[in-house]
């Protein structure tokens, strides 16, 4: 029996392709403002770097950059 493993962006491998599973957070702006970068439940992204705290990630051809807390909402298959 094959079992998932869901994690947050902060355990993600830099270069490799994960798929948003869902958003978690009760801040409404945060989410909104997730969602304006294209991140949200089954969508591709990827860690393109990892520094102290901040991640470049790559979602739809556009990179950003962000916090812990931001990569700790995403949660990732």
């Amino acid at each position: 029996m094959n079992q998932v493993i869901q994690m947050n962006l902060t355990s993600a491998q830099e270069g490799k392709e994960y798929v948003i599973q869902r958003i978690e957070t009760d801040d409404e702006e945060l989410n909104s403002f997730l969602f304006s970068l294209g991140c949200y439940s089954g969508e591709p992204i990827t860690v393109v770097s990892h520094r102290r705290g901040s991640y470049v990630v790559s979602i739809k051809d556009a990179r950003y950059n962000i916090d812990t807390q931001l990569a700790e909402a995403i949660v990732i298959l």
